[in-house]
């Protein structure tokens, strides 16, 4: 099978890795970025409810929610955007149902209008046995 060819004035996608001076360590460790910048999109890695600066993980779910929302809004004011410019919502969720509530009292507390696309998916684990929730976003690049 071919395919077409690019045009030679055409550049290349232009990609850039965020990470915060804080999370240095994962990155050199576990081989990946908080971040990734292409053109006007940002794909950010899942969050999860840690303390980033004590390193404690709290067993309240909302708590952890907090924490991981935190994180998103540190990555991407990192990459120039915020919260606001959130186009797509992932989240993962240990206990679905029973957190759900919960997550989406916390959720309301940071993003708003115009609401993303989002999808909540029930899972078995995280990386980590504490972990009750995970956020992944996509968002634009901001003005």
């Amino acid at each position: 099978m071919t395919h077409p060819r690019t045009h030679d004035n055409e550049k290349a996608m232009k990609r850039e890795t965020i990470n915060l001076d804080i999370t240095r360590a994962t990155y050199e460790r576990l081989h990946f970025s908080q971040a990734t910048r292409a053109e006007n999109l940002i794909w950010v890695s899942g969050q999860v409810g840690i303390d980033r600066a004590t390193g404690e993980i709290p067993e309240d779910p909302q708590a952890q929610a907090r924490l991981a929302f935190e994180g998103v809004k540190q990555v991407l004011e990192e990459a120039g955007s915020s919260l606001e410019n959130i186009v797509e919502l992932t989240t993962f969720h240990t206990d679905l149902q029973g957190d759900g509530p919960g997550f989406g009292a916390v959720k309301d507390q940071y993003i708003g209008e115009p609401y993303p696309s989002w999808t909540g998916v029930g899972v078995t684990q995280l990386a980590r046995p504490e972990f009750v929730v995970e956020i992944r976003v996509v968002a634009v690049a901001g003005d």
